[in-house]
């Protein structure tokens, strides 16, 4: 088995036993995604001297018989969506703004993954600057969904999610501001974790929306993810909001769900746009829960249909005051032979940004402007409130929500044009965000059909995102481990 294919645990136990080298996992994982990725386009950038470097270093500590005390992600390559810096590397965040741009420092999350032995491969394709549900805003070209490549992979984290169902890497980081883990890694059939807002450290990641991005993995199992969220997880003094978090998120992932209280949400069943085969899975996810031991209750959210009103305000003004930043003298393109700033900052960032991200810019300015603030925003603000309630009471009755992850699996490029046709694919993804709640999408296997993956959304309450892992831990016994979509499979 290619190791990109290999899980956490085998990589570990092989590397241990001295099966083989942290050299050749590098070198051969550099090589299959040379190979891999023309038909993909996963990657923006690959980092194989730093792969390598990381490598050598641990095969000393293998020598030395210190390997197994170096950290989580031990002897894993990783790679990171490109809106993470790594010293030395471009952080682009698929933008034309940032197309030269060299991170001059490196992101928590991803010293933290350095640090537990992480070997870093590169930096992930998205949607410009995460403004995107399927990855076609990206200013150097889309990825490709490996199950199906006239498809999307889903956004904004989609190179992250499609490296790990191409068997690229056993683990990616993305970050999460409305959906972007959850959604490609349902439409990739993928675990995908966003944890509970503060969980993880912000610094280093490119704002979208700073009271809503969170950053995490993606795997192929449970365990993985729960790993990688042991290497990433804590409080991180350079990030305000981050907070102390001592969890073993491995701990709970072998108890099962006998006694546990699961809710299930009938109006996310009967939302409009929910497509009849993602129906039809949850309902059967749902009754196997219930079958394994799970107690099952409906629970009301009632404010929650007011989700994407409210994100499509808070979303564009965080938007709006965190892009400024990119003048064209401080940050980003500037466009030459403008004679007066006015002129230049103006053609820099018309240039400079794609048409979404200018969409949202105009529509944060409007939102944040006299006379239109108090109309729209602190409305936002009070249904974020009426939104965040809800789940506290529902956390009241149930250990976790069970839900859809995306209304319907992955669509063909250009098959949406419309942008608020394109936001209706975080329909059920957006109000963890508001609330800041943890939740995750598993693969729960394929629709009847279109044969493509369907992710079963989990959500926790906040701070006890174990609870969504053992839940998926027992679907992933149900339902196996997430496979490499079938074009890139070893052997076949």
């Amino acid at each position: 088995m290619p190791f990109g294919q290999m899980s956490v645990r085998q990589l570990q136990e092989g590397l241990a036993a001295k099966e083989f080298s942290c050299h050749e996992v590098a070198r051969s994982v550099l090589d299959a995604i040379e190979r891999a990725d023309e038909g993909v386009h996963a990657f923006l950038e690959v980092t194989a001297d730093a792969a390598l470097a990381a490598a050598d270093a641990l095969d000393e500590r293998v020598a030395q018989g210190t390997f197994v005390q170096v950290g989580a992600l031990a002897g894993v390559p990783v790679g990171y969506k490109d809106n993470m810096n790594l010293a030395g590397t471009h952080t682009t965040c698929s933008s034309n703004m940032l197309e030269s741009y060299i991170s001059p420092y490196t992101a928590t999350c991803v010293a933290k993954t350095l640090s537990a032995g992480a070997m870093p491969v590169g930096k992930l394709n998205m949607d410009e600057f995460a403004f995107g549900s399927s990855t076609e805003t990206s200013a150097f070209g889309p990825t490709f969904n490996p199950w199906d490549v006239t498809r999307v992979p889903g956004g904004s984290s989609g190179g992250s999610a499609a490296a790990v169902a191409a068997g690229m890497l056993p683990v990616t980081l993305g970050s999460d501001t409305g959906g972007s883990i959850r959604q490609p890694a349902s439409f990739c059939g993928v675990v995908g974790v966003k944890p509970t807002y503060g969980v993880v450290s912000r610094y280093g990641i490119v704002a979208f929306g700073s009271s809503l991005d969170q950053v995490g993995p993606f795997a192929r199992t449970v365990e993985d993810a729960a790993l990688a969220m042991n290497a990433i997880a804590g409080h991180d003094p350079l990030d305000c909001t981050s907070q102390p978090c001592t969890v073993d998120f491995t701990a709970n992932l072998d108890e099962g769900v006998s006694g546990m209280r699961i809710g299930v949400i009938p109006a996310f069943l009967e939302a409009e746009g929910l497509s009849a085969e993602v129906k039809a899975k949850m309902e059967e996810v749902a009754q196997k829960l219930e079958a394994a031991g799970a107690e099952l209750h409906e629970i009301e959210l009632p404010n929650a249909k007011a989700a994407i009103s409210a994100y499509y305000v808070l979303g564009p003004c965080e938007a709006f005051s965190n892009l400024a930043r990119f003048d064209s003298v401080r940050y980003g393109y500037s466009d030459p032979g403008h004679q007066d700033l006015g002129s230049q900052y103006e053609a820099s960032r018309a240039k400079g940004f794609g048409p979404e991200a200018r969409r949202r810019i105009m529509l944060g300015s409007y939102l944040l402007s006299a006379g239109v603030y108090d109309q729209y925003y602190y409305p936002a603000q009070q249904v974020r409130t009426l939104i965040t309630e809800d789940y506290t009471k529902a956390f009241q009755e149930v250990d976790c929500l069970l839900a859809p992850t995306a209304p319907r699996t992955a669509f063909k490029f250009g098959e949406i044009a419309e942008p608020t046709e394109m936001y209706l694919s975080d329909m059920f993804t957006i109000s963890i965000n508001i609330a800041g709640n943890g939740g995750m999408s598993m693969p729960v296997g394929l629709g009847a059909d279109t044969g493509l993956p369907v992710g079963a959304q989990l959500i926790s309450p906040a701070f006890a995102d174990q609870n969504m892992l053992r839940v998926a831990a027992e679907l992933e016994r149900i339902y196996g481990a997430a496979p490499v979509a079938p074009d890139f499979r070893a052997g076949e």
